[in-house]
């Protein structure tokens, strides 16, 4: 990827446009002078929003980009991050074009990375009670689910609020990340999130209230069902393999693994012999329920031990200060990035 000199403190925002026409130039409206470019970014959206914007922006800032197929909101914002990246901006900030995020918002996002003290930033809607009296109950309890899911799968166990959009990432980081491998649909937001521990990057919550009006939304509850659970297995599991198992290997390893096969071997040996004692009609020998018992009890702790492990092993440090210069691309980085971003 060639890009150009990074300037630094430049800040860039990428909207994702599907069916958002009637929001995105309320939400162009309002972004700051603190801004150098906007990249809109037509997926091919029905409405047209981008040739919207071109014939009524007179925002000099705003770059619209057009996708001749739609590729979802995850492939809207890779596109809109590569152009950010060719630019040269040192930072990325995502912001949905429905008129949910409030833009306003934005130097709260981007204050933590300037300090150097996170890597990503990412809105938080369920920071207090105050703030949650504007979200739809039927999204406040979705949101809990994913949160634990999304908790398990990435190792960023202080993030609250997984499907929020409204983020900012600091070019380099960017860089080092296989942005062609990432989910290009809605699981984006914690696909990518995975990406960053592997990295080990250092991500900052921002407490905010979104605005839920008449905009639709493009998230179906049968999306969050059906396939949400297989792609968070999936990202738990690379994570694991590749934090516990390939970069290193220490106690929580061995916690996990040993705790997992006494659970698994436990529970299976238990349900044989009651399978077996049912049908010969006798109550089964305190040995017996001891043998299936004990090794339970014992990889439940030792999996609780591995997940308080994992808990305290959250990236606390930001890496972007300490990457290469402007002409870091993911071909050039570090042999343990490179590694960890391709798996």
């Amino acid at each position: 990827m060639t890009t150009g000199r990074l300037k630094q403190n430049s800040i860039a925002v990428v909207i994702p446009c599907y069916k958002v026409k009637e929001q995105i130039l309320s939400v162009l409206e309002q972004i700051g002078p603190e801004v150098s470019a906007v990249y809109v970014v037509d997926d091919c959206c029905p409405q047209g929003t981008g040739r919207f914007v071109r014939q009524h922006s007179k925002d000099p800032r705003v770059v619209v980009i057009h996708h001749e197929k739609n590729q979802g909101v995850g492939g809207a914002m890779i596109t809109g991050y590569k152009q950010a990246m060719i630019d040269g901006h040192s930072i990325a900030v995502k912001i949905d074009g429905d008129g949910q995020m409030d833009p306003r918002l934005l130097p709260r996002f981007i204050q933590p990375i300037l300090e150097g003290r996170a890597d990503y930033t990412k809105g938080n809607r369920l920071y207090s009670p105050e703030l949650l009296t504007s979200m739809p109950f039927i999204r406040l309890i979705g949101n809990a689910g994913l949160s634990f899911m999304t908790k398990v799968s990435t190792g960023y166990w202080n993030v609250m609020d997984p499907v929020n959009g409204y983020t900012a990432i600091h070019t380099k980081v960017l860089r080092v990340l296989p942005l062609d491998k990432i989910d290009k649909g809605y699981f984006f937001e914690t696909d990518i999130l995975l990406r960053l521990n592997l990295v080990r990057a250092a991500v900052v919550e921002i407490p905010m209230q979104s605005k839920y009006e008449d905009e639709e939304s493009n998230l179906r509850i049968s999306r969050i069902l059906f396939e949400f659970p297989s792609k968070h297995l999936r990202a738990g599991t690379k994570r694991f393999v590749y934090t516990y198992l390939m970069r290193d290997f220490n106690l929580c390893s061995l916690q996990f693994i040993i705790g997992a096969l006494l659970f698994v071997g436990g529970s299976i040996f238990g349900i044989a012999k009651w399978w077996e004692f049912s049908h010969l009609g006798v109550a089964a020998a305190t040995g017996t329920i001891m043998l299936a018992t004990l090794p339970i009890i014992l990889g439940f702790q030792l999996l609780l031990a591995a997940v308080g492990y994992d808990i305290i092993n959250v990236p606390r440090n930001a890496i972007y200060p300490v990457l290469a210069d402007e002409t870091l691309t993911f071909q050039q980085s570090s042999p343990q990035n490179k590694q960890a971003a391709n798996f």
